[in-house]
């Protein structure tokens, strides 16, 4: 028996065999990691978040393989923990198999839709936040050449690389823009190894911005352009702090929030799809001591536009996940 299984059977033994029912929200991050310093740590700093400010506890657990998810899931169901959030588009086929057999359980998804009566699902617009940082990376190249790296090769993170290429493209039609995926399978998500090869590749290629969508594999991309001299983007967290100076922003994904509002609903939340993006504030841009020089007022009020903008509905970032086509990017 793995660590998890002890641990969430004991928990699950001590709750059901003492009659008492166990309140506590749970919190289940996806492979990579709570402190990947990107998606999991951000879900996990929204935990905290409500944790400090009610006094209240929550349950946790970090999966260390595919095979954990369901197990994850029921165990904490069984043991009456409400709601159970989950990090990750990965928990969806484990949730459509779990979420009928505990219908007086709240889940939450975050990053994919699961269509039953007691999920709430949480999905957000990278495209639109990608979008905002491809122009400020576009602004801020000087040799016309930018790249992306994405985690595992999936419709998801395309849908970043195709925001992020047109938002490139809207400030400087001519620009080239290099996107490499880190592979196909989870373990892409925290390979920062291979984030710092790809980088040196794309600066061999003449990129001087790199923007970064991979989970912890993103620490190896920022930390291999702050040592070879260019700048990054980092994303979901504000990951400006790790290379002061070096980051040019991070896209945020505001998972924080969606955790943090789950949580503080508790039971009988309200379920099914809620859309984050920039009209809600749930993805921008970071903009804060650590990269206050290398943003200008005139890339801010550019940016600034554009965000107001697509809040209002008149700029329409394509969306790869509607059509499965790429306008600004070929794969």
């Amino acid at each position: 028996m793995n660590l998890m299984s002890k641990f969430l059977g004991a928990a699950a033994a001590v709750a059901l065999g003492t009659g008492a029912a166990w309140a506590e929200p749970a919190l289940i991050f996806d492979l990579g990691g709570k402190f990947d310093k990107s998606f999991n740590e951000a879900a996990f700093n929204g935990a905290q978040r409500w944790s400090e400010e009610t006094g209240e506890s929550f349950r946790e657990i970090e999966l260390q393989s595919e095979a954990q998810r369901e197990q994850a899931l029921r165990r904490f169901a069984e043991s009456g923990a409400n709601p159970i959030v989950m990090t990750g588009f990965a928990f969806g086929d484990a949730l459509g198999q779990v979420a009928g057999d505990y219908p007086d359980t709240d889940f939450v998804i975050i990053d994919m839709v699961v269509e039953e009566p007691n999920v709430r699902s949480v999905v957000f617009n990278e495209h639109e936040g990608s979008y905002l940082v491809g122009m400020l990376a576009a602004q801020a190249s000087e040799s016309g050449t930018v790249g992306f790296i994405g985690g595992m090769d999936i419709p998801l993170i395309r849908k970043f690389a195709c925001g992020y290429a047109e938002g490139v493209k809207a400030v400087n039609p001519d620009a080239k823009v290099i996107a490499n995926m880190t592979g196909t399978t989870p373990a892409a998500w925290n390979d920062p190894v291979k984030g710092s090869e790809l980088t040196k590749a794309q600066i061999s290629q003449g990129a001087d911005v790199v923007y970064a969508a991979a989970g912890g594999t993103g620490v190896g991309v920022l930390q291999t352009a702050a040592d070879e001299g260019i700048l990054s983007i980092g994303v979901d967290s504000n990951q400006n702090h790790l290379h002061p100076g070096k980051v040019l922003t991070s896209m945020t994904k505001r998972v924080d929030n969606a955790v943090y509002d789950a949580m503080s609903e508790g039971t009988g939340l309200e379920k099914g799809v809620q859309v984050m993006g920039v009209a809600n504030e749930g993805v921008g841009y970071a903009l804060d001591e650590h990269n206050a020089e290398l943003i200008t007022e005139e890339m801010k009020a550019e940016v600034d536009a554009a965000a107001a903008k697509i809040a209002d509905g008149s700029l329409q970032v394509h969306d790869y996940m509607a059509d499965d086509s790429c306008p600004a990017l070929s794969f």
